[in-house]
């Protein structure tokens, strides 16, 4: 079986904590693949708000989500805090990669619970149409955060 291979970078420009909610888990008693898709949501709300921008207020742009790559890698259970890195990388003419690296720390060893990558298409919403990602964007997002 061929399996899902993602490049993670070495370094990621936003770190945020988000903690394992009761409704996150399912009939297995983890974290279901579904709530790990919307913790990577989560993250990448947060990344962009960091930098001042949402996903319908991107330098006169929005943004939408093409596609999705998810490597489950551990469990994660209800009580566990959930460290995403995110950062943003192969941008193109109308859209770029958000990639995420999700960690649990346990009995003080670092534990990778998912890779992650998001495929982020620029989007005129009053247009109805793709549009070309905003250079400014681009740089700010190319840039580490201080």
């Amino acid at each position: 079986m061929a399996r899902l291979k993602l490049i993670i970078p070495s370094q990621f420009s936003f770190t945020t904590q988000i903690p394992v909610r009761i409704t996150d888990v399912n009939y297995g008693g983890h974290v279901g693949n579904d709530a790990i898709l919307s913790i990577i949501h989560e993250a990448r709300m947060q990344y962009l708000q960091a930098n001042g921008y949402s996903e319908i207020s991107f330098e006169g742009a929005g943004l939408i989500m093409s596609d999705v790559a998810i490597d489950f890698k551990n469990e994660v259970f209800y009580g566990d805090t959930i460290i995403a890195h995110v950062t943003a990388n192969d941008f193109a003419k109308v859209g770029f990669d958000i990639v995420y690296k999700l960690e649990k720390i346990k009995d003080d060893k670092t534990i990778p619970v998912a890779l992650a990558k998001t495929g982020m298409v620029c989007y005129d919403y009053q247009a109805r149409r793709i549009a070309a990602v905003p250079e400014v964007a681009a740089a700010k997002l190319s840039a580490p955060l201080s």
